[in-house]
């Protein structure tokens, strides 16, 4: 069958017996698979083409859970966990032997979630073991945000996936670690700068490098990331700038630019609707006969600074000279 729809208590089984099967979220459809099996983390590579250098995050079901992945938890990484789990963060801290060096790309520190999703709870539960799940997607496409988006790409490679419908969140976790156990945030995402202040006191926001001599630090943290296969141009249009004539434009708010909105990511500028949108809309333009994929700024505050970090990654630094 393709592509391979199951259930959740049939991807449970599948989980249990080694294969991977892509799993709905709140942030973005994962691509699971059990997180204490090496075989099955080497058949996530494998899927996503992913280097080895890139870390996956491993998915629990419940705050009790932790223990059995992380070695020790900082108190305020738990005091976090208490305020925003299940929910789109995800905590860094060190591993438990348990855990493969593949899963971490041979780091002492795992990365780890427990989602508010339903869905993905319930697999979990059934599976009966953590699942380490990176975005269901080719390695640095854009991430996907519905069951059809995973089926597109990966449909014919993996062992199943799980329609829960489309991502209410839309962008994938915020990633915290805690040298010297105060919080780090290495990659924006749906739990804010300003949510973390709030639990924390303070936070720094790292400023992520690509460092291909090594293993990443986190997760989404490579330079060039999230890229539609058509040209994408993140900000405000020089007035000079050439277009060509099959240019799309994805807007946000009441901004004025050089062409007309194809769609909006929200027409009333909330951040939340527009962070829900993004990856769809990406995608939507991302079409043959495109040429240029226009993207309005967007308030570099609130959610709007993990749409931020995703564009700039996906943007192309500056507008090609010729089409």
């Amino acid at each position: 069958m393709f592509p391979p729809w199951t259930t959740p208590e049939a991807a449970a089984e599948i989980l249990k017996n080694g294969g991977v099967v892509a799993i709905p979220t709140e942030t973005v459809y994962g691509l699971a698979g059990n997180a204490y099996d090496p075989k099955a983390l080497a058949k996530i590579f494998e899927a996503k083409k992913r280097p080895h250098f890139d870390p996956l995050i491993v998915h629990i079901s419940a705050i009790e859970e932790l223990s059995n992945v992380a070695l020790e938890v900082p108190e305020v990484a738990k005091k976090l966990a208490k305020a925003y789990w299940p929910g789109p963060m995800t905590l860094v801290l060190p591993k438990k032997d348990c855990i493969p060096d593949l899963a971490t790309s041979g780091l002492p520190t795992v990365a780890v979630r427990f989602p508010n999703h339903p869905i993905a709870q319930k697999i979990i539960r059934l599976a009966g073991v953590p699942l380490a799940a990176p975005s269901a997607n080719l390695f640095q496409h854009v991430s996907p945000t519905t069951a059809q988006h995973v089926a597109e790409q990966l449909g014919n490679v993996i062992d199943g996936i799980v329609d829960g419908g489309s991502c209410g969140v839309g962008v994938e976790s915020t990633i915290i670690s805690f040298p010297e156990g105060k919080p780090v945030i290495l990659r924006p995402g749906g739990i804010t700068p300003e949510m973390v202040e709030a639990v924390a006191g303070s936070v720094t926001i790292h400023e992520s490098k690509s460092n291909p001599k090594g293993p990443m630090l986190a997760p989404g943290m490579i330079d060039r990331h999230y890229r539609p296969q058509v040209p994408l141009y993140y900000g405000a249009v020089p007035k000079n700038a050439k277009i060509p004539s099959e240019t799309v434009r994805i807007a946000f708010g009441s901004q004025e630019s050089v062409i007309p909105p194809t769609v909006n990511l929200s027409a009333s500028g909330d951040l939340k609707e527009a962070t829900a949108n993004l990856y769809a809309f990406m995608r939507q333009m991302d079409k043959p006969g495109v040429e240029l994929i226009l993207v309005d700024p967007i308030p570099n505050e609130g959610l709007g600074v993990a749409c931020n970090d995703r564009l700039k990654r996906a943007a192309v630094r500056q507008l090609p000279e010729s089409f």
